[in-house]
Parts: structure tokens; C-alpha cells; sequence
């Protein structure tokens, strides 16, 4: 590919959704509709697609290297594509059921599309930032983009967790802007120039010269910081608030992808502090933080009665396994947690665009009052009751070879102790996900005059990103296909020792 191509590529996931997000803003007699917003993610992910058939060699960049195409970057941005579409394909039919049903008027839907491209733009820039600073400034972005989004319907709960939500990721992006000024400061220390003192590759190729000190200062600043962002405790509270409150398209993007966007730049740390102070530091943050998670994930889940909180946990129980085996630390570790966290994205956006749906048929998000959704709507309830197997590590899809990955690559690499924990842990999950689902998808339909009804079928439009979204899933859990090369080369670049 010429340099032209290659600036495009990396511009255009960008810049497109930013130009939808500003086509919204202009006078129209009708309402924008769907067909637009699907420009954005579509673009994202044929920027992927391309920059992954690209032939190997040096990374492309551009702007000066701001952005930069590796192997992580592109794999992170086909996650953000295919996500992204099936949240904004799910998008229209959400909204023409709030503006049915009186919780949305014309204004709305105008600035939810406006911010959800923004959102898509932000993500697209925090993947593809080479400079460490670019990416703390997109990662920025999300907060502040989806703070609106997540107070969207402007009711007292959404409005209260909309507030939470920026209270606690600002403190923690914060502690992440303070780690990077360490960082930024121990580069110049150890002689780099002011342009390469961010610089992602330059810093992985000099990080045995940084100042031990400071870099573990910095590392442990910028882990807590974005590992915020990821929903990893301490600062976690912000995450089943958000993503409950959210409008079910945006919940499957902020747990979908946005977690996993958040913990790219954990995992480009992760290589620098690798290299400056070994491989035990990040091991035991890492690893002690995902056992928290998971062991706090685990007993929430044990006491949920609200399903949209309780995919929330979910998506900290697979953050800890992600996080778990980042700690690992092998290629083997790393290259499972890239496909879970593809095989994640596209399981929780069908979960929870399937939750959506449960919530305008039924009108509550209370998991007693939800029962027998095969029989009063099959559509609906096969997609959660599939979604849910899918996050439950069920073969074919590929959260099981994700797993399973993990587990190996944890009991080979030193970290048997932990990773038996792990399980258990993720058994305890298990079991409370599975029984609470359950209870929702399965049993007979109740007889009687005071039964609500809900309606037996939903839109091809509604259903259409939710068979696309558990079709891709088990896809990727048989092969990754003509992925297998980028997904091992974005695997190097993480997990070298």
C-alpha cells in the first residue's frame, strides 16, 4: 500500500465518525435515520479489515507519529468496528421504541446519534494512538462523551449514575495523567527527546534505561488509572450504575469495548514496565487486582435481582480474567486475552441489547418479575438465554477457547495458585449467572387475567445484530480464520517473554 492508503486507513476511522456526528447537527424534516449511523462503525471495521490484509513490515503511521496501525492496534480496532455495528444497529429500533413510548422526542434521538459517533471516533483514536499522550486524551474523550450518554433518558437514576460515573473515572483518569507525566519525566531523564518521550515503540526500546523509581511510580499510577476506565477494583462503583442506567445500545458498547479500549493502554504499559523493572511488578498488580475483581464480581452476582447490573458484573468478572492473564504474561496468555476480549464484545453487546429489548416488553429490570421469555417471546429470549452461554465459556463460541487459553497459560507460566482461585471464583459466577438466567428465559408461561403480555416477535431490524453478533462469536470460537496472523503478531508485542 502507498503512504496515501495507509494515512487514509488510519484517518478515516477517525474522521468519519466525527463527520456523522456533525451530519446530525444539520436541519433536516425528518428525523436522521439508522442507515447513516451505521456509515461510521462500517468504516471502522473496513479500516480494519484492510490494514490487517496489509502485508507485513513496519507499522504504518501518520501525522506525524501520532497514530500508528501495529498488529494490537488493528485487532483492538476490528473489536471497536464489529461492536460498534451491532450497537448502532440496534440503535433505531431502541429509539423508535422510547419515541413510541413517549421517553424520547426528535432532539433526543438526534443527540444520542451525535454523541454515540463521537463516542465511536474517541475509541477509534485511543487504539490507534501511538504518542501515550494522544491516548490518555482519547480515553478522555470517552468519559466525557458517554457521561451524556449514560444520563440520557434524564431520569433520577440515570442522572445520579451519569455523575458517578464522571466523579470516579475522572479521578482515576486523573491518576493516569499523573503516572504519564512520570513516565514522560524518567524519558527525559534517561536522555530521550521531547517528541519520543511518549512515543510508544521508542519507549519500549529504551525502557531498561528509565529510572527504576519513577517508572514503578508512574506504572503503578497509570494501572490504577486506566484500570478505572477498565472496571477493575478499587475504582469500580461507576460501572453497574452506568451500565444499567445507559440505553441498551450504549451499554453494549461501554461493556462491549470501551472496558477493553480502557485496557489497551494497560497492556502498552505493561511492555515498558516489562522492560525497565521485569516482569514481576505488573504480575503482582495485575494479578492481585483481577482476583479481587473476580472475587468481588463473584459475590455481587451472588446477591443480584436487576439483570442489567447483573451483566455489569459480568463484564468485571471478564475484565479479571482478562486482567489475570495479562499478569501471565506469555504469548499464549496474551493471545487468549485479545480473542476474549473479541469474543466478549460481541457476546455482552448481543446480552445487552437483548436486555433492552426484555425492558420495553416487560417494563421492569427486576429478575423476579421476568419469567418465561421463550414462550412469550422466543426471539428475545433464545438471543439473552445463547448471549448468556456465550459469557458462560460454552463451546462453540469463543470465550471457551479464551478460557481455556488462560487457565493453561496460567498454571504453565508460575501462576498455579492464582489461576485455581481464578476458577473457582468464576465457578461461583457461573452459577449465579446461569441460575438467574434461567429463571428469566425458562419455565411455562403463566396462566391467568392479570398476566402481562408481552409480543411474540421482534423486528427482522431488532433481531438482525443479534443473530450477527452470536453468529460471529461462535465463528471466532471455531477459527480465528485469516485472523490467526494478526492475532499472534498482536500477541508478540504484548507477551514477548
Amino acid at each position: 500500500m502507498t503512504r496515501t492508503t495507509d494515512d487514509l486507513l488510519l484517518t478515516l476511522p477517525v474522521a468519519v465518525p466525527l463527520l456523522t456526528a456533525c451530519a446530525h447537527l444539520l436541519p433536516a424534516r425528518r428525523p436522521v435515520t439508522g442507515r447513516l449511523g451505521l456509515l461510521s462503525p462500517l468504516t471502522v471495521l473496513a479500516c480494519g479489515a484492510l490494514l490487517a490484509a496489509r502485508p507485513g513490515g513496519a507499522a504504518p503511521t501518520a501525522y506525524g507519529h501520532l497514530l500508528r496501525a501495529d498488529a494490537l492496534a488493528v485487532w483492538l480496532l476490528l473489536v471497536v468496528g464489529a461492536v460498534a455495528t451491532l450497537a448502532c444497529a440496534a440503535g433505531p429500533p431502541h429509539l423508535a421504541a422510547e419515541r413510541a413510548a413517549g421517553r424520547a422526542q426528535e432532539r433526543d434521538v438526534r443527540r444520542y446519534w451525535q454523541l454515540v459517533h463521537l463516542f465511536v471516533a474517541a475509541m477509534s483514536a485511543a487504539v490507534l494512538a501511538e504518542n501515550l499522550g494522544v491516548l490518555w486524551v482519547a480515553v478522555e474523550a470517552t468519559t466525557v462523551v458517554t457521561a451524556f450518554l449514560v444520563g440520557h433518558r434524564r431520569t433520577r437514576a440515570s442522572v445520579e449514575a451519569a455523575w458517578k460515573y464522571t466523579v470516579i473515572c475522572s479521578a482515576g483518569i486523573a491518576l493516569a495523567l499523573l503516572g504519564t507525566v512520570l513516565v514522560f519525566y524518567a524519558a527525559r531523564q534517561a536522555g530521550l527527546s521531547e517528541s519520543a518521550a511518549l512515543d510508544w515503540p521508542t519507549l519500549a526500546a529504551h525502557a531498561d534505561r528509565l529510572d527504576p523509581g519513577v517508572t514503578r511510580l508512574g506504572i503503578g499510577l497509570v494501572l490504577l488509572g486506566f484500570g478505572t476506565k477498565a472496571g477493575l477494583v478499587p475504582l469500580h462503583a461507576w460501572l453497574p450504575d452506568a451500565h444499567s442506567q445507559a440505553p441498551a445500545p450504549v451499554s453494549a458498547l461501554m461493556s462491549g469495548v470501551l472496558l477493553s479500549v480502557a485496557f489497551s493502554a494497560v497492556l502498552r504499559y505493561k511492555v515498558i514496565a516489562d522492560a525497565a523493572l521485569g516482569t514481576g511488578f505488573v504480575r503482582l498488580v495485575l494479578g492481585g487486582t483481577a482476583l479481587l475483581t473476580l472475587a468481588l464480581a463473584a459475590c455481587l452476582l451472588q446477591a443480584q435481582r436487576d439483570y442489567k447490573r447483573m451483566l455489569a458484573y459480568s463484564s468485571m468478572e471478564h475484565m479479571g480474567l482478562i486482567a489475570l492473564g495479562t499478569a501471565v504474561g506469555s504469548p499464549l496468555a496474551i493471545t487468549a486475552v485479545l480473542l476474549h476480549i473479541a469474543g466478549h464484545g460481541l457476546a455482552k453487546s448481543v446480552a445487552f441489547c437483548s436486555a433492552g429489548h426484555v425492558l420495553q416488553l416487560r417494563g421492569t429490570t427486576r429478575i423476579g418479575r421476568v419469567r418465561a421469555l421463550l414462550a412469550r417471546a422466543p426471539a428475545v429470549g433464545a438471543a439473552l438465554g445463547v448471549a448468556v452461554l456465550a459469557l458462560l465459556g460454552m463451546p462453540p463460541f469463543s470465550l471457551f477457547a479464551s478460557e481455556l487459553g488462560i487457565v493453561r497459560a496460567g498454571f504453565a507460566g508460575g501462576m498455579a495458585w492464582a489461576t485455581a482461585l481464578a476458577l473457582l471464583l468464576v465457578l461461583v459466577a457461573f452459577a449465579a449467572l446461569a441460575l438467574r438466567t434461567g429463571r428469566m428465559v425458562l419455565g411455562p408461561l403463566p396462566q391467568g387475567p392479570g398476566t402481562p403480555a408481552i409480543p411474540a416477535r421482534i423486528g427482522a431490524a431488532a433481531a438482525a445484530p443479534l443473530v450477527l453478533g452470536l453468529t460471529a462469536a461462535a465463528a471466532l470460537g471455531v477459527t480465528t480464520g485469516p485472523l490467526t496472523g494478526l492475532l499472534h503478531r498482536a500477541a508478540a508485542l504484548v507477551g514477548g517473554h
